[in-house]
């Protein structure tokens, strides 16, 4: 693929902030510039920026209803009432589950958990879920990454004693559900300074205000950690501010003393003995965590997270990497069937949206499917499959496009929807989806920007190869952890050729593995173009040409510093 390349040089006052911060930091102008791009440009906010402090989380109790969600716990225990941690079956809703499950039964054993099944139940709370709540004798549900919209069920539980402390993240309605607590820094009326908490960091914020109201040490939470940067990545949420602070220690943790059931994940990908980050996560530990519930029930996922044995963990992530395997294969076939359909429709392939839908599809990997569709196609997608008589499905988007609202627009046709700004759920009736396809595509093409749809690449600096030393790379790591919010840098090198040494590899010969000098110094580069061997052809013709890259460490030769190359095209202006 080819992308359009958008570059915007520094203004003479950032490159005057970025030598001015150079010399207070010791630090490469490069990577001072890259700072100021991202608003840091004092000393004590670099500082802050490379060097998070737990001290530096918000006051949990700033967020509204934490008062009271608190004081209904407290009388929860004391009463001695049996407590449920209800949660979504994705990765932050069975992290966020394990991870004020372990906590609180550390104090209290009166506590159970469920994870309703995405198949038999459905998302969000459910009249099962709430009914075996009733026959076990809870009478309080801690309810995790879901629920801000589940107004009659929680109705339903309160008919029948069932008091509920809500922990959600997602958009919420006009009118809130009847719970004891809503705890959503989303809400209107709440003015908790971060907005952009994932399920799992509002489970936290709960447990840390618990702690800070009964005593207990802010030293027992940081074991659960790992839980929050596992979630914070898998839920793509902006790794910023507080969501920074907590990837950055989750992530220590998670490579120094992960909890039993990550540890057991974390062998079975084949992660162990390396620096385990974000992206790990992302495409290895999240998918398996959400593998269960793709194919089975998430409870699986939990069960393996507060596992305490580490070989019955190991046993059970064996387990679900089966399902993970499972889901490759349907997931590759579904999106092969999905890609069919929008060729063969040409207006399909040129409408600023995509909507699909085909009744045999498997409901629990939808969603990976319109991530696929949406990347393959620069467009917001939605795909659907049918559950009896309704239609069911998953909304991705591009970046800037809020396709929550979108959905929004189209919510008398709604049976049930959910989600907050790159991503959703929806149900319908399913004699209802022409016309929802028909009014999103009108909502899309009113409200979205031309080059939201294009393939685009945003440069953040422009290289030379003898720029590129072990020590920039090292201070590049300082600005880790990386996702939305604090992408990894993308860098560009003009004028590039090929050394004579690099060659088309892979089992496809799909990939090409790089040898390039520039122009400006006899440095010699190494690089990985993945699925990229379509410009083997022009790289071998001696001509010179422009590359788009990251930085990364070789997975093979550990001190060495390759370029991970995103694109290829004829040198000409970065800017074209």
């Amino acid at each position: 693929m080819h992308f359009k390349w958008k570059y915007d040089p520094p203004t003479p006052e950032e490159v005057h902030q970025a030598q001015e911060l150079s010399e207070k930091l010791g630090m490469s102008t490069i990577l001072t510039g890259l700072l100021i791009r991202r608003g840091i440009t004092t000393e004590s906010a670099a500082k802050r920026f490379f060097r998070p402090q737990l001290s530096d989380l918000i006051n949990p109790f700033l967020m509204k209803d934490m008062d009271v969600a608190v004081d209904r716990l407290n009388d929860a225990m004391g009463r001695k009432e049996r407590v449920l941690v209800y949660g979504d079956y994705d990765v932050d809703g069975c992290t966020a589950v394990a991870l004020v499950y372990k906590f609180l039964q550390q104090f209290y054993s009166n506590i159970d958990y469920y994870i309703p099944d995405r198949y038999d139940e459905g998302y969000g709370v459910s009249k099962k879920g709430i009914d075996y709540a009733h026959d076990t004798g809870v009478k309080l549900i801690i309810i995790l990454d879901c629920g801000i919209k589940a107004n009659d069920m929680i109705a339903y539980a309160k008919s029948l004693g069932i008091d509920f402390i809500i922990c959600d993240h997602h958009m919420p309605d006009d009118t809130l559900p009847e719970a004891v607590a809503i705890l959503n820094p989303k809400r209107p009326d709440d003015s908790y300074p971060f907005k952009h908490l994932c399920g799992c960091g509002v489970g936290f914020k709960f447990m840390q205000a618990f702690s800070k109201n009964n005593g207990i040490p802010f030293s027992r939470l940081i074991p659960l950690l790992d839980f929050c940067a596992v979630s914070i990545a898998a839920d793509l949420v902006p790794v910023i501010d507080e969501n920074r602070i907590l990837a950055y220690h989750g992530l220590k943790q998670l490579n120094q003393n992960p909890s039993v059931g990550l540890k057991a994940i974390i062998d079975i990908c084949g992660l162990s003995g390396r620096e385990i980050s974000m992206s790990d996560i992302i495409f290895k530990i999240g998918p398996r965590i959400n593998a269960s519930g793709r194919m089975e029930n998430g409870k699986e996922s939990v069960d393996l997270l507060v596992e305490k044995d580490f070989n019955t963990a190991v046993s059970e992530a064996r387990h679900i990497d089966e399902y993970n395997e499972q889901r490759k294969d349907i997931d590759k076939q579904m999106t092969e069937e999905a890609n069919q359909i929008v060729s063969r429709i040409d207006a399909q392939r040129h409408n600023t949206s995509i909507v699909l839908y085909d009744e045999h599809w498997k409901k629990g990997v939808i969603g990976i499917v319109a991530s696929r569709i949406t990347e393959l196609y620069f467009r917001p997608t939605v795909v659907l499959t049918r559950d009896g008589n309704l239609a069911t499905g998953s909304a991705r988007s591009v970046m800037g496009f809020d396709i929550y609202s979108a959905i929004k627009s189209c919510r008398d046709l709604l049976l049930n929807f959910g989600g907050h700004t790159y991503a959703a759920g929806l149900t319908l009736r399913w004699n209802d989806v022409p016309e929802f396809r028909r009014r999103f595509q009108h909502y899309v093409d009113e409200h979205i920007h031309p080059e939201q749809t294009e393939a685009m690449l945003r440069i953040d600096i422009v290289l030379d190869f003898k720029d590129i030393t072990k020590r920039l790379y090292n201070d590049l790591k300082r600005f880790a952890p990386f996702g939305p919010g604090n992408e990894k840098p993308m860098f560009c090198t003009k004028g590039v050729y090929d050394y004579g040494t690099s060659k088309v590899v892979g089992r496809s010969q799909e990939h090409i593995k790089l040898e390039l000098v520039d122009s400006k110094s006899g440095t010699v580069v190494n690089g990985i173009a993945f699925g990229q061997s379509a410009s083997a052809r022009y790289i071998k013709s001696k001509r010179s040409f422009d590359i788009a890259y990251t930085l990364e460490a070789n997975v093979f030769k550990r001190n060495q510093v390759q370029l991970q190359i995103e694109d290829i095209r004829p040198t000409k202006e970065v800017g074209d």
